[in-house]
Parts: C-alpha cells; structure tokens; sequence
C-alpha cells in the first residue's frame, strides 16, 4: 500500500511515502538556499511529496542559525533552483513556512525572539557562541499578530513565484503557531488568547489567509497535539484540538500533517474529524516500514519519514526492494557542507543483487 499512487489536490502522487520536513540549516548567505540545496532534495525526488526544512516568512520569523526565508526577491531565485531542479528529476514539493516565535537567540536573528506572551520557556538553542538558554520573548500586539498573518500569506504567495507546488504551515513542535494553542505560553487576554476560540485563532486566520492567497488546495498544515515540546503545556489538548481541526476542516485545505506523540485517542478523533487527506509522522515507530504500514491500516492516507529519507535518497525504491538502509549520521544533521546532505549513496552506486 504505501507503493501505490495517490491524488493530492492537482497532483498525482507516485507513492505514498512524504519527505519530512528537517531543519539543515545550510542557507549561509541571507537566507537563501544554495545549489547544494537544489541538488539535496533533487536526490529525493521520488518521494511521493517533499516538504522543505522549515522557511521564515519574516525577519522576525527566524529562530535557528542559517535557516532559509521566503521574504526577499533573493531567496525566491535561490528556491527557483530548488524547485526547477526537483521537478526535473519528476518530483513534488512543498514549502513549509515556519515562524519559530520564542524559541531565538538574538545571537541568530538581531533581535528577540517574538511570541503571543512574554514567557520564557526552559529551552536552548544553539548560537554562534553555542548551546544558549531561550530569553524572555516580546509580546506580539494585536496589530503585530494581524501583520504576523499576513507574512504568511506573502511568504505564501512568494513559494509559489519560486515554483513550490504548495506549503505546509508549522503548527507543530512549539513554534508560533503551536504557542498560541498553548496554556502557558498563549496567556492574552485579547481575541488571540483566552478561550479555545481565542487560542486556536491564530491558527485559523493564518490558514484562512494563506488559502485565500494561493488557494486552499495548496495548503497543508501540521500540528502536534499534547507532544510537550519546547517547554509547552497543553493540558485541554482533547478540547483544543478537535475545535481547531473542526474550524481548518471548513477551509478545505489539501492536508493536515499529524505529528503523533499525543494521546492516541486523540490522533483517531482528529482522523474522524478531518475530511481530508491525513499526513501521519511518528517517530515513536523506528523502523520505516512498520511506520507505513501501521499507520495506512489505522487511516492515514500518507505517511512522513524524516531521518529516514536524509540517509536514503533513494528510500522509497530501497523499501520497495527490501533493501538495507543508511543509517543517518546527526553529527552533520545541522550545518555544513555536502557531508551528510547530498553524499549518501543509492542503490545504484551500491547495487543490491537477488539471491
């Protein structure tokens, strides 16, 4: 099953297999990727959609060291090449815009990191100067959340300039959009905070926004209920999630990215209550194999590997074979040259031969 073909949107996927997004950190000169980018995920093309590392749309969306953008004329050129390169080698790719709120370092971005409230969570990031504890982020005004959406919606319009064939919004792992679902980083008392309707708000407007600009059948959005991640707390996650999956389902978005962690009854009540096409990633389930095939039998329409498809440009053909697998080296996961980013070997520089 994870080898046939699926329909998203306009596009015909040949697998069901989705290149995670993963943070590279590569983009060394003003955010915009390189050609060694271009080539990376061009090796990968074969999955049956790839999602970028996570992209700011704004200068104040940045939060790690040498992360691409998707806010100047640049970087759409740089993401040209990306894209150009990907579609020639006949594959699907979407950005994910990513607005990392609290968790920066004025040591990477210039400037304190911004957020729906000015909580300091107990996390690190790793700086010029190395691992640095996360300092008390600015609090958004309604105005600068209101602009906030519409750098989604700009950065979203700019993928499209560059040839993506979509985005993913990063409603997952405690970035912005995650921390305003959150108890304790999310405590305005405005129409962004409060209640459940305040707190998935920002959600909402920033899909409705994104859709409204480059058409919802391009949108997908990710999310990671009740993970605990980057000092959250989301204690009413069985009542959050289900308004906010509710409220996206009524934009008729492509896709909702589930990263599971949580709850499982809650990752069921979200497949029953999400019409469309259900993106699962679990990285609780090593083997990328069973990950498949668990979570197509439990009713997701797609799975994402992440490590898995860094050490293994050719994956989906390898699982297809049953063949042996890279194993991914972290040690150059983040920033780098082209060791460990487009220098793992495929199966036809090391052939596997039928018994």
């Amino acid at each position: 099953m994870p080898f046939t073909p699926f329909r998203l949107g306009d596009l015909e996927l040949p697998n069901r297999l989705v290149m995670a997004p993963m943070t590279r950190s590569r983009a060394y000169v003003d955010g915009i990727p390189s050609s060694l980018t271009a080539l990376y995920y061009a090796q990968r093309a074969s999955a049956g959609l790839i999602v970028t590392e996570g992209v700011q749309p704004s200068p104040a969306g940045k939060g790690y060291m040498d992360t691409p953008g998707l806010h100047t004329d640049e970087q759409v050129a740089g993401w040209r090449e990306v894209t150009d390169a990907v579609h020639a080698a006949g594959g699907r790719i979407f950005a994910q815009i990513m607005h990392a709120g609290r968790i920066g370092h004025p040591d990477n971005t210039g400037a304190l990191p911004v957020a729906p409230s000015a909580v300091r969570p107990a996390a690190q990031i790793f700086t010029p100067a190395g691992m640095q504890d996360v300092l008390t982020p600015v609090e958004l005004s309604t105005a600068e959340i209101e602009a906030t959406v519409g750098d989604f919606a700009a950065a979203a319009v700019r993928a499209i300039d560059a040839g993506f064939d979509g985005v993913e919004l990063h409603g997952a792992n405690g970035y912005l959009i995650h921390q305003f679902l959150s108890q304790n980083a999310n405590l305005r008392d405005d129409r962004f905070g409060g209640s459940v309707d305040g707190r998935i708000r920002f959600a909402v407007e920033t899909a409705r926004a994104v859709a409204d600009a480059i058409g919802a059948s391009r949108v997908g959005i990710r999310l990671s209920p009740a993970t605990g991640v980057q000092d959250l707390r989301e204690d009413d996650a069985d009542v959050v999630y289900p308004a906010l999956v509710s409220a996206l389902s009524e934009l008729d978005l492509a896709y909702l990215h589930l990263v599971a962690g949580g709850p499982g009854e809650l990752s069921d009540r979200i497949r029953a209550l999400w019409p469309n096409t259900l993106i699962v990633n679990d990285p609780s389930l090593g083997d990328p194999a069973a990950r498949a095939a668990h979570w197509l039998g439990r009713g997701a329409d797609l799975v994402a590997l992440g490590a898995s498809f860094l050490a293994n440009p050719d994956l989906p053909l390898r699982l297809r074979l049953g063949a042996p697998l890279n194993e991914p080296d972290f040690t150059t996961a983040f920033g780098g040259d082209h060791r460990g980013y487009t220098d793992y070997p495929t199966l036809a520089l090391h052939p596997v031969h039928p018994a």
